[in-house]
């Protein structure tokens, strides 16, 4: 089983003001899902999209407010945003500091699988 160090990620280029580093790597062979650490800037976040399999986001710190389907909410601390396949969704890092998040797909390269209801893909 390997050990990642998160110290020696390297980080991917995403979004302004929203850092993002690949846990699992999809051309190591050794894992069929995908997991990422972002921090995400005051302000910034996902725009509205909708993935083919589940995602669910855990917040590490900060609070965002996150649109699921119909419903907008606040996600703090502590808590996990899990999202269902098809399910549009985006959100927002509405907090006073950067907001820290840990993402999870049971699938690899997930924004191949991704469709965009407004703004663009990211740079990944």
């Amino acid at each position: 089983m390997p050990i990642i160090d998160h110290n020696k990620i390297t980080e991917s280029p995403w979004r302004p003001n929203y850092r993002k580093w690949n846990i699992t790597q999809s051309n190591d062979g050794t894992t069929s899902s995908d997991l990422s650490y972002s921090e995400v800037g005051v302000g910034t976040g996902a725009p509205l999209h909708k993935h083919e399999s589940d995602e669910l986001i855990v917040v590490l710190e900060g609070e965002i407010e996150a649109k699921l389907g119909d419903k907008t909410q606040l996600v703090n601390k502590d808590h996990t945003l899990v999202i269902p396949p098809n399910t549009p969704h985006g959100f927002k890092n509405v907090g006073k500091n950067k907001a820290k998040i840990l993402t999870f797909f049971p699938i690899q390269n997930p924004f191949d699988h991704t469709d965009y209801l407004e703004g663009s893909k990211p740079n990944s």
